[in-house]
């Protein structure tokens, strides 16, 4: 790795006084909150600081602990967010009494009497105990991170992640702690979250929090570079990793589903998929349309609850048009009030209107068709047939089908609250209409893309759960993870990963968007100045990565914490986490910097139904490069590490892990930062090239160019297949 230069300064700006004399301020004997003296202050600057003082406050009230003395009021659920649907885990007597126990254990005998009874009506209503009860009222969100009451501004930095994973305006389901996906769980229940917080805001930099599956195992003594936090999420042993399995064991409250950075604390919103989308589009225009230019090309999907939300973003930003289906009108409205969705309607007549006209005119649009896929797949399908005009160009889909039959796709026989009742009133009915339901929306898109449509699966379990119903997606000849259409990391994303590049993101603790200004202009200096001395083919991927970062400040992406994500190959993400510490040194950054990244990267994911799917040495089942790195990030560095059974694609089908890493200007920050990153990529890319991918082979040699540490065992390839055929024959 060549020395990255750390000059990229942003020209100097002027600073308001209040955020230079923020640090200075004192909590005074009479509970007020006073400036420094000798500093003038407005009216509003009081007020403002008051105000803050109050949050401070609440904030140290929600880390001290369960509340037990006395109890909170049980407020029940809120009706003005969105709720998970009811889970039916199917418990026996016995099973009901051992979660209700276990769930009791978390409080002393003297409360066992009031919460038991709420706790067995969760239960056997919802499915699952929450513990509504001590859902905070103060409001969940990434407050600065000088505002939480911790001994370590590492365990400050994963408070704040987690805070903004739970945040009403991010989290899909907030009172579940469900952050996105339909059930991907921050934590199983309100008490851990409780004692999570409480645990970090008295840890030292010789405490390490354990987390098994939600759960706070506590604080264990640790060396001041080990991670703050080890997270494991699922970890069941293999033969026991069904899905009904999860079903009983996350109502028992012994294990959890955290997708992939929900669990993990990593998640910035939406903003990250619209990012991972936009790539994937144009992408795909390149190879399926020949073309970079996406005006007046058609592109219809569905989902746009969670992490699929980014699609009508994407969409836009991509110049082309996009059209939306989504059942449930909670994340549809949502979406529209975000400005994620241009215009709404539940008319398929006005949906083939817009089309039409967005095509004509070639005008970026997205439309939210309040409607189900299904019917939007036949109603396209109908108008070619009719008119003999193919109105859609680019096809996927993104319903949470890792969750079939709890709420992750809803069969296009029945209505959205139909649905939700059938489901769980009759589990084996709701199973044969969802299967239904997915050979019919198969049948309709095998016709389309036989008119010149191009399909991919986007890595949601969608063609696994198609076939799985009977639906017509085998590849003749195929292999195991083959189907009729490609996964988007096979034919669309799978090269991006041999050349080291994925999804690299950072949040600002300060919440100040100048900060995210900042940063965003250092990560796109650095990116210009390494494209120019690259091939072609890599910077086309840096060129990509430029234009999202210029350009997103303009299309207001951010919701929740002030983060960014860009795509950038290993050169690039030491560079631009060296440049961010050396800002924060110099003041140019006014608070530390959280760098994670996505589990769907080049390393960090075994699945081969979607990042492993391009692996074909017979290894894409196996799952040693996840855990590896798993086990490298936390002795290299990593603030925090998690490692998860289940995300993307659904439980028991995909390991995958990530990281946490606070850049706070020292030097020590700097260390950590480049022998983990490094790690970080070069894992997967030594893994991909061992696999035969010819363009690894080539970067991990580069690689091993710049770093004299880096030996890696390289393959030799079989030169004359006749070799194999005579010793096979002998």
């Amino acid at each position: 790795m060549r020395r990255c230069k750390n000059n990229h300064q942003k020209r100097s700006r002027p600073h308001k006084t209040l955020h230079l004399q923020k640090r200075q301020w004192t909590v005074r004997s009479e509970r007020r909150l006073q400036p420094p003296a000798g500093t003038l202050c407005s009216g509003f600057c009081s007020s403002l600081w008051q105000k803050v003082f109050a949050r401070m406050c609440s904030l140290k009230e929600m880390c001290s602990g369960l509340p037990l003395d006395p109890l909170p009021l049980n407020r029940g659920r809120d009706p003005n967010v969105p709720h998970a649907p009811m889970r039916t885990p199917n418990l026996t007597a016995e099973e009901e009494r051992l979660a209700l126990r276990n769930a009791l254990r978390y409080f002393p005998p003297s409360h066992h009497a009031t919460l038991a009874p709420e706790f067995a009506q969760e239960l056997r209503q919802y499915g699952h105990i929450y513990m509504y009860r001590f859902c905070p009222a103060f409001h969940l969100r990434a407050y600065p991170i000088g505002q939480y009451p911790c001994r370590t501004r590492q365990a400050a930095s994963i408070m704040l992640m987690i805070m903004n994973n739970l945040d009403p305006a991010v989290a899909q389901f907030p009172q579940e702690l469900v952050t996105y996906g339909g059930n991907g769980q921050v934590f199983s229940n309100w008490a851990q979250f409780c004692l999570v917080m409480h645990y970090l805001s008295e840890m030292t930099e010789e405490q390490t929090l354990v987390m098994y599956s939600g759960h706070p195992m506590g604080l264990f003594p640790s060396l001041p570079s080990s991670p703050r936090a080890i997270i494991t999420n699922g970890m069941v042993i293999p033969n026991y990793s069904s899905r009904n399995q999860y079903e009983k064991m996350f109502a028992l409250g012994v294990s959890m589903y955290g997708q992939m950075t929900a669990g993990s604390y990593s998640y910035i919103g939406p903003q990250g998929i619209v990012h991972g989308t936009l790539l994937t589009l144009l992408n795909a225009g390149r190879r399926y349309l020949g073309s970079d230019d996406l005006r007046g090309r058609v592109f219809v999907t569905s989902g746009l609850g969670g992490m699929s939300g980014a699609q009508a973003k994407a969409a836009v930003i991509a110049g082309c048009i996009g059209v939306i289906a989504e059942v449930d009108e909670a994340p549809l409205r949502k979406r529209y009030e975000q400005g994620w969705v241009m215009e709404v309607t539940s008319s398929l007549e006005h949906c083939i209107k817009r089309i039409r006209e967005a095509k004509s005119s070639k005008t970026p649009l997205s439309v939210g068709y309040h409607g189900n896929i299904v019917d939007l797949w036949e109603r396209l399908l109908l108008e070619y047939e009719r008119t003999g005009d193919l109105l859609v160009d680019l096809g996927s889909d993104q319903t949470s089908l890792h969750n079939p039959y709890n709420g992750g796709y809803y069969p296009v026989q029945l209505s959205f609250c139909q649905a939700n009742q059938l489901m769980s009133t009759d589990s084996s009915r709701f199973l044969t209409m969802v299967q239904e339901s997915l050979c019919r929306q198969i049948k309709a898109i095998n016709k389309l893309s036989d008119a010149g449509m191009f399909f991919w699966d986007y890595g949601n379990a969608f063609l696994l759960e198609a076939k799985r119903a009977g639906a017509d997606v085998e590849k003749a000849g195929g292999g195991a993870s083959e189907f009729r259409y490609p996964s988007y990391v096979q034919h669309i994303m799978g090269d991006i990963f041999s050349l080291g590049f994925g999804p690299f993101r950072w949040v600002c603790t300060s919440g100040n968007p100048e900060d995210l200004a900042t940063t965003d202009d250092i990560a796109a200096t650095i990116l210009e100045e390494i494209s120019a001395n690259v091939t072609d083919h890599i910077r086309q991927q840096y060129n990509d990565n430029i234009r999202w970062i210029r350009e997103a400040g303009k299309h207001k992406m951010v919701v929740g914490s002030q983060a960014r994500i860009l795509y950038s190959d290993q050169k690039g993400r030491v560079c631009i986490a060296l440049a961010f510490n050396q800002a924060i040194a110099d003041g140019r950054v006014s608070a530390p910097v959280v760098i994670s990244r996505d589990h769907h990267d080049v390393s960090g994911t075994d699945s081969p139904f979607r990042e492993t799917s391009n692996v074909y040495d017979g290894s894409a089942f196996c799952a040693d490069m996840a855990v590896q790195n798993f086990v490298g990030d936390a002795f290299r560095g990593a603030t925090w590490v998690s490692l998860h059974n289940g995300g993307g694609v659904g439980w028991g089908e995909v390991m995958n892990g990530g990281f946490g890493l606070l850049l706070d200007g020292s030097e020590e920050a700097s260390k950590r930062a480049r022998l983990m990153l490094n790690w970080d990529v070069s894992n997967g890319v030594a893994r991909r090239c061992w696999s035969g991918n010819s363009k690894a082979y080539e970067t991990i040699q580069h690689t091993m160019e710049e770093n004299g540490q880096l030996r890696v065992t390289m393959p030799f390839s079989v030169q004359d297949e006749c070799v194999l055929d005579r010793a096979l024959q002998g």
